[in-house]
């Protein structure tokens, strides 16, 4: 992370608090499930497969749409190539407009899949070499970071080196407080507020 330009972590984090914003609200739409966290809804299918529960076909429905807005972006970036991560992030305004339009006309589930597809698709902006280089909405792995840098600062390494991965973990959170604050004003047309971010993200993400 803190190899990236500093345009590059302030729009990482800014992605972060994206997909906290709408995790949140796809949480409280769902009755618990998740929209970019994936490791959740893994678990949740587990138990929802042991007690053959709706709940796994739900979980199992989110996953898939996950898996499909990271293969779309990836397909989508290799064809853009120098205009990759602006494209990439079109295709996540484009997603999240879609659930909004479909969330305002009722269609609650298909709104929240295509939401997920938005923050698979997310997930690609900062690929490198077929690599995620920044993960946007895997905080398990950024707090695996966290701990291994601070050993590396008690070990008499840089003392600073985990705070760009802490930034990505606070932005999430943030973006989660700010997504169930506005969930009882606004519903399901928060996703028309976070397309609208995701699109103003990719007009600045290459200039």
């Amino acid at each position: 992370m803190h190899y990236h330009p500093r345009r590059d972590q302030a729009i990482a984090a800014a992605l972060a608090a994206l997909a906290g914003y709408v995790d949140a609200v796809g949480f409280i739409a769902s009755g618990g499930l998740f929209i970019s966290f994936m490791s959740g809804n893994s678990t949740r299918l587990g138990i929802g497969l042991s007690q053959a529960s709706q709940f796994a076909a739900l979980a199992g429905s989110l996953l898939a749409a996950f898996v499909a807005g990271v293969t779309l972006a990836t397909l989508i970036g290799r064809r853009l190539d120098g205009k990759r991560r602006r494209g990439q992030l079109l295709l996540v305004a484009a997603l999240l407009g879609g659930g909004f339009t479909l969330g305002q006309a009722g269609f609650i589930w298909p709104g929240l899949l295509l939401a997920a597809m938005a923050m698979g698709a997310e997930n690609c902006v900062f690929e490198t070499g077929g690599d995620v280089r920044i993960s946007l909405t895997f905080m398990t792995g950024n707090l695996v970071k966290i701990g291994q840098r601070l050993a590396l600062a008690l070990s008499g390494g840089p003392a600073l080196a985990f705070l760009p991965w802490l930034l990505l973990w606070l932005a999430i959170i943030g973006g989660a407080v700010a997504g169930a604050l506005a969930w009882p004003v606004l519903g399901m047309a928060n996703l028309g507020i976070a397309a609208a971010v995701a699109a103003g993200l990719a007009l600045l993400i290459d200039l």
